[in-house]
């Protein structure tokens, strides 16, 4: 009895064994990146015993992450009926915006953003999931309301951090062969190398640190995050919000990002802004330091003195258990009770943020219910502390 124990006992151990090999040779596979160098690291004051690190610690509640992500409440987490987007050619606006600035926004976070002269893509995202492969990934919504190579010529892709819903495989792949810069946060640069672009067209930067792209400044913004592509090399990559400063206009957009009070700094320094694009979906209460949340991103938009608000990271992934058109419900609402100016973009549709694209913009999305009263605003911690949370009342939430 014994010898079959042993032999069962050895067994078992060979087939874990096989699967931690398993596991640790497929998270080194191409899709997950390349590993940035220490070095590189060192020179950042955000770099502290091998990893990046907020000023301002992040937590969460496993336990509240768990149950929501179980218990949604029956919220529509994906549309059920197909969108009213249509496929559009970028290509066909090959005229300068009359403004000097025309935005287009792909779903999520993905963005074209034409400044003073300057063609930047943010965060561009045309794979078929968010993730490593179909099953551990999500599937968006839609397909890209414009083909990748329909966009036109790009002078720059701006990178704000590594995980999967921002910084895609296939599409960086995709672009090895244009004479793209990628201005990204410190250590993205392995990735996109073992991706095929050449290190010469990669410029990676700390918080605050600047480049330029013709008459355009590129600023690194910072951000309360996170970063990583597997379990076991989280935050060996900076992340970031970008500020992009021409001439005649200036944009700022933030990244993914809880809130911390250098939020009210990047203003103070490159703002006022006359477009933000603010991340303004995927929360939970349960992880209040990863992302802003609607009323948050608002808040934010004031902050750092921005005239006009896109909200951005929303509508094209299902990666947070809210209804998927609840970000966008909550920001108009919030924006509205605080009048502040705000816009929602088509997918693929490109927009000259202008009164009166704000005064006629349309609603793309279904009108599903929502609530006020059964909501619950994402209050962050003050430094990662539950117990001790940030003085923020919500214009709409909070009852005015």
């Amino acid at each position: 009895m014994r010898h079959i124990k042993r032999r069962i006992a050895a067994g078992l151990g060979a087939l874990l064994l096989l699967g931690v090999a398993g596991g640790l040779a497929y998270v080194r596979t191409t899709p997950f990146g390349g590993s940035p160098s220490g070095d590189l690291m060192a020179r950042s004051p955000q770099w502290r015993d091998g990893e990046f690190v907020n000023p301002q610690p992040q937590w969460l509640s496993l336990w509240d992450a768990t149950t929501s992500s179980l218990f949604s409440g029956g919220s529509v987490s994906s549309p059920a009926e197909p969108l009213d987007i249509k496929p559009t050619d970028i290509r066909l606006y090959d005229t300068r915006p009359t403004t000097g600035l025309r935005i287009t926004w792909f779903g999520h976070s993905s963005t074209l953003v034409e400044i003073d002269g300057a063609r930047v893509l943010l965060d561009p995202f045309w794979g078929e999931y968010s993730g490593p492969s179909s099953l551990l990934g999500t599937a968006p919504f839609f397909a890209p309301p414009a083909a990748l190579d329909a966009i036109g010529p790009v002078d720059a892709v701006l990178i704000s951090h590594d995980h999967w819903d921002h910084l895609d495989q296939a599409t960086v792949s995709a672009m090895s062969g244009w004479p793209t810069v990628f201005v990204v946060p410190l250590g993205i640069g392995a990735h996109l190398e073992r991706w095929g672009i050449p290190a010469e067209r990669i410029r990676e930067l700390d918080w605050w640190e600047s480049t330029t792209i013709g008459a355009v400044e590129l600023t690194s913004t910072p951000a309360r995050h996170s970063s990583g592509r597997d379990p076991l090399h989280s935050n060996e990559t900076l992340w970031s919000g970008w500020s992009l400063r021409g001439p005649a206009h200036r944009t700022w957009y933030s990244g993914d990002s809880g809130y911390f009070p250098d939020i009210e700094e990047i203003g103070r320094r490159l703002g006022p802004f006359d477009v933000t694009l603010i991340e303004s979906g995927q929360y939970d209460p349960g992880w209040p330091d990863n992302h802003l949340g609607p009323e948050l991103a608002v808040n934010a938009n004031a902050l750092v003195g921005g005239k006009l608000m896109i909200p951005v990271h929303w509508g094209l992934l299902n990666l947070a258990p809210h209804n998927w058109t609840e970000p966008v419900e909550r920001v108009r609402a919030e924006a509205q009770c605080r009048g502040q100016s705000h816009l929602v973009l088509v997918p693929g549709v490109p927009t000259e943020p202008t009164p009166t694209a704000v005064a006629t913009q349309r609603q793309w999305w279904p009108a599903l219910p929502w609530r006020t009263a059964a909501q619950t605003p994402v209050t962050p911690t003050a430094a990662g502390d539950p117990d001790h949370r940030i003085d923020f009342t919500p214009c709409v939430l909070g009852g005015r």
